[in-house]
C-alpha cells in the first residue's frame, strides 16, 4: 500500500498525459516514471506490430486484430480507440486492483481514451494535456524524430488540429516550452493530487485516533 508521510493510506489514481503527436508526451512520460518510483506505465494491448526494441509485455501487449476484438466485446478494456489503423486498449482488472492496493498508474493516450476513462472511473482520472508552443515547432519536432516516412508526419500533422481541439477537457494544460520545466509541473500536479483528502483514505482513522473524546 502506497503512503503518505509514511503514515496514511491512499487510493492511486490514473494520471492522463495527451497531446498531438511530437508535442512531448512520450519523452515526459519517459521522465516521470524514471523519476517516481510510486508511478508505474499503464501497459495497453495494441494491434500494430512492435517497434525495434519494444518488448512484449513491458511496452504493449501485443495482439491479433480477432484477439483484441474479443476482448473488446467481453469488456475487458477500461478505454480502446483506433489510431493509424491499429487498436489500442486498456485491461481493466489490474488497474483498478492495483488503485485498491494505492497505485499509481500513468497513461499516455489520446483525448478519446481520456474520455473512456473519465466516464469510467472519473474520480480516480487526473488528465493533463501537453501543447507545444506552435504548429512550426510541432512539425519541426516530429521530422527531428526521423522515426516515420513522410506520409505518417502528414497524416500526424493533419490530425493534430482535432487533438488540440479537445484541450479544454483537461483539468490541466502545460505549454511545451522546456521539457525541465514541463517536467516540474507535471511533477506539482501528481504531488497535489496524491494528496487530494478523498484518496486519502486512511485519514478518517488517522483523525480519530488525535481526538480525545470528552
Amino acid at each position: 500500500m502506497t503512503v503518505i508521510a509514511g503514515k496514511v493510506k491512499r487510493r492511486g489514481l490514473m494520471f492522463v498525459l495527451s497531446s498531438p503527436s511530437g508535442a512531448g508526451k512520450t519523452t515526459l512520460a519517459a521522465r516521470l516514471l524514471k523519476s517516481d518510483q510510486s508511478l508505474r506505465l499503464s501497459v495497453s494491448a495494441t494491434t500494430r506490430a512492435p517497434r525495434p526494441g519494444e518488448v512484449d509485455g513491458v511496452d504493449y501487449h501485443f495482439v491479433s486484430e480477432e484477439q483484441f476484438l474479443r476482448m473488446q466485446a467481453d469488456g475487458e478494456f477500461l478505454e480502446s480507440a483506433k489510431v493509424f489503423g491499429h487498436h489500442y486498449g486498456t485491461p481493466r482488472a489490474k488497474v483498478f486492483h492495483d488503485l485498491e492496493e494505492g497505485r499509481d498508474y500513468l497513461f499516455d493516450i489520446d483525448w478519446q481514451g481520456a474520455q473512456q476513462l473519465d466516464s469510467r472511473a472519473r474520480g480516480d482520472v487526473v488528465k493533463v494535456f501537453i501543447l507545444p508552443p506552435s504548429r512550426e515547432e510541432l512539425e519541426r519536432r516530429l521530422r527531428a524524430r526521423n522515426q516515420d516516412p513522410e506520409d505518417i508526419v502528414l497524416a500526424r500533422m493533419a490530425k493534430a488540429d482535432a487533438e488540440i481541439s479537445h484541450w479544454a477537457e483537461y483539468e490541466y494544460v502545460i505549454v511545451n516550452y522546456d521539457l525541465d520545466e514541463s517536467e516540474q509541473m507535471l511533477r506539482a500536479i501528481l504531488l497535489a493530487e496524491r494528496l487530494r483528502r478523498y484518496r486519502q483514505v486512511g485519514l478518517a482513522d488517522l483523525v480519530r485516533g488525535m481526538i480525545r473524546e470528552e
